[in-house]
């Protein structure tokens, strides 16, 4: 197997001052701090299960029906569908560390690479996430993301919430008061529960939300000692909705703009299904006198409650 490029040579090592040494756990915490739409919807765990595909059962709202004196109760017929989730992602980080520059190199080169092992991981799942916003309103993820269709709207703009968005004009418009309030209230049309509802916004709109008075003088929230709540991502919240930055929200491939996605979303909307969580091993390559490392994991992800009725997520397109 070719490993003779790329690799962490003694020179490049001790230019940056790095370190030798890495660490499992070390790189799974790193891992774990970086994750934020990971944290907010559904997760499955399939850890040393078999299969590659999961089913999972879409139940359909019934309604009450009048009851009459000496009259049995009314049935309701079962109307549920089935959403599937394919378990297709393998993404690994890899490093060759040689031992000249394993012994030289100093104490920081291990801290570099076990949190960029964990980053690299963390930011490709929760860009999977967010990217199943583009089938939030009943669209077919496409090469045209999140732009307007003939056939279905897949996002609105961040000014309004009503407008739709086209990635070929870039009518993409900053996040305000009102494009929120109107992507809640589809949330609320759309009968999703109040509680759990989250919006993951990129940096551009979290400067914007420094600015609106609902969320800088009401809205931001504190924990019982008083202090700011700072837990992976979260910046606050308005309206109710707690409210996550990440760098992960794009608008994915196929578009060739800079806009980003704000994601106003309820848990229910999506599900991770991870069948093997971060694995770290190693191997030494004597034909190379070094350590190779490498950091992988194996996942799926699948948007479950979508339609132009009854989704449970809007999807804003904001500049970069």
């Amino acid at each position: 197997m070719p490993l003779g490029t790329n690799n962490i040579t003694q020179s490049n090592a001790n230019t940056a001052g790095f370190v030798p040494e890495v660490w499992s756990d070390e790189i799974v915490a790193a891992y774990k701090k970086n994750l934020v739409a990971a944290n907010l919807f559904k997760k499955m765990n399939m850890k040393g299960r078999k299969g590659d595909v999961v089913h999972f059962p879409v139940a359909g709202r019934g309604s009450a029906t009048s009851k009459t004196a000496s009259s049995q109760v009314t049935l309701i017929g079962e109307s549920s569908t089935e959403k599937t989730v394919t378990i297709d992602k393998h993404f690994e980080y890899s490093r060759l560390i040689e031992d000249f520059a394993e012994v030289q190199a100093l104490s920081s080169l291990r801290r570099f690479y076990t949190e960029d092992a964990g980053y690299s991981l963390a930011r490709q799942i929760d860009t999977t996430l967010v990217r199943l916003g583009r089938a939030a309103n009943g669209a077919t993820i496409g090469t045209d993301d999140y732009a307007s269709s003939s056939a279905s709207t897949k996002a609105f703009i961040g000014s309004d919430g009503s407008t739709a968005y086209n990635s070929s004009s870039s009518n993409a418009a900053a996040l305000t008061d009102v494009g929120i309030r109107r992507a809640i209230q589809r949330l609320d049309d759309a009968d999703v529960p109040m509680d759990g509802r989250f919006l993951i916004v990129p940096p551009s709109s979290r400067n914007t939300l420094m600015g609106i008075a609902r969320f800088t003088e009401q809205a931001f929230t504190g924990d019982a000692a008083g202090g700011n709540t700072i837990r992976n991502g979260m910046i606050g919240d308005i309206y109710g909705v707690k409210v996550y930055v990440t760098t992960n929200a794009d608008t994915g491939a196929g578009n060739t703009t800079t806009d980003r996605i704000c994601l106003l979303a309820h848990p229910d909307f999506a599900v991770l299904v991870e069948q093997l969580g971060v694995r770290v091993q190693t191997q030494y390559k004597q034909e190379y006198l070094g350590t190779l490392l490498t950091a992988d994991t194996l996942y799926g992800a699948g948007a479950l409650r979508t339609g132009a009725s009854d989704s449970a997520a809007v999807a804003l397109a904001v500049p970069a």
